[in-house]
């Protein structure tokens, strides 16, 4: 099968190579599933540049795709062959990831698509709307609630304002430019903000004058001013994402408020929350309330492009396209 492999750590020309590979073989309880879109996360490039923590032979990345099951291993449901899935994790803690023709997974991360579900959206399922399901709902339903999602138009700020405004919540959002915030009004989200504007923060507490109860935060020592200014007594930072250096944290201010900071990696969220979370979106699926991004379609090809475009912050949800 043709694969992108990188066996060295660095830049995404430097070590991203595309080449035969053989194609993989389910284990127990495993199903193999034929790719047609890989999606790119922004820690598939850091993955690809910082590693993470083992030892590294040989890597094919990504953790999120959508296919077609065409073969499972001793144990699986031989019934599931022919299902169209979204896949998600292929690659944590395993070589075989979704930048390539197949790959195999345990069977619960090849979860059965509604026929009326286009690929592009499925591609991008994954590590983002895993994310944003568990920063949302850890803590229990949201409705009635003030939430206020940092980067309003990325891919796990998008799916949060989505999930969100489908649990019943008031959105607030953040962007950095006018169609960033169209795409996030489109989302669902009421007010959308500047977060660069000297009255964002007036401008958010006009929306919630009592302030917002949880913000999901991709950045934030450089946010947390802001955050400080407009969240709710008791009120919860969810941060799922992380920045070059560490954010000096005001313990005293937020004792004073009693206000919480819960960080999240969605790798290790654990088996019962992340399964909470699928079924969730698989529910939203349904009710067909979920939307894609704009899609940015590479080759597999050009594997090294694509990386860098995620790395670069471009508008929309990088994918690619597997050979036939």
């Amino acid at each position: 099968m043709l694969a992108a492999v990188y066996e060295r750590l660095g830049a995404a020309r430097d070590v991203l190579d595309v080449r035969r590979m053989p194609r993989p073989e389910p284990g127990p309880g495993e199903v193999r599933v034929r790719l047609r879109l890989s999606g790119v996360n922004p820690s598939d490039w850091r993955a690809r540049l910082h590693g993470r923590g083992t030892p590294l032979q040989w890597q094919i990345p990504h953790s999120d795709g959508v296919g077609v099951v065409d073969a499972v291993g001793p144990g699986a449901d031989p019934g599931r062959i022919g299902s169209r899935v979204w896949v998600w994790n292929a690659a944590w803690r395993r070589r075989h990831g979704t930048a390539a023709q197949w790959t195999c997974v345990p069977d619960r991360q090849a979860v059965n698509l509604p026929e009326h579900v286009g690929d592009e959206l499925a591609a991008g399922l994954g590590i983002p709307f895993i994310t944003a399901w568990h920063a949302l709902f850890a803590d229990g339903p949201l409705d009635g609630a003030t939430v206020l999602v940092a980067g309003g138009a990325g891919a796990v700020g998008n799916a949060a304002v989505q999930l969100a405004s489908r649990a019943g919540a008031t959105v607030l959002a953040t962007a950095s430019t006018d169609e960033k915030a169209r795409l996030a009004r489109a989302a669902g989200a009421s007010v959308v903000v500047d977060y660069r504007s000297s009255e964002a923060a007036a401008a958010l507490r006009a929306a919630a004058p009592d302030g917002v109860g949880r913000i999901l935060e991709l950045a934030l020592g450089r946010n947390l001013d802001l955050d400080l200014e407009v969240l709710a007594d008791h009120g919860t930072v969810v941060v799922y994402a992380p920045e070059p250096e560490p954010p000096p944290i005001p313990v005293q201010r937020l004792m004073a408020r009693n206000l919480r900071t819960h960080f999240l990696l969605v790798y290790t969220i654990g088996p019962r929350a992340q399964e909470d979370a699928v079924r969730g979106i698989t529910a939203a699926l349904e009710d067909g309330a979920l939307t894609p991004l704009p899609t940015v379609w590479f080759p597999l090809h050009e594997v090294a492009a694509a990386h860098e475009a995620v790395e670069g912050g471009v508008l929309g949800k990088v994918v690619l396209g597997l050979p036939e």
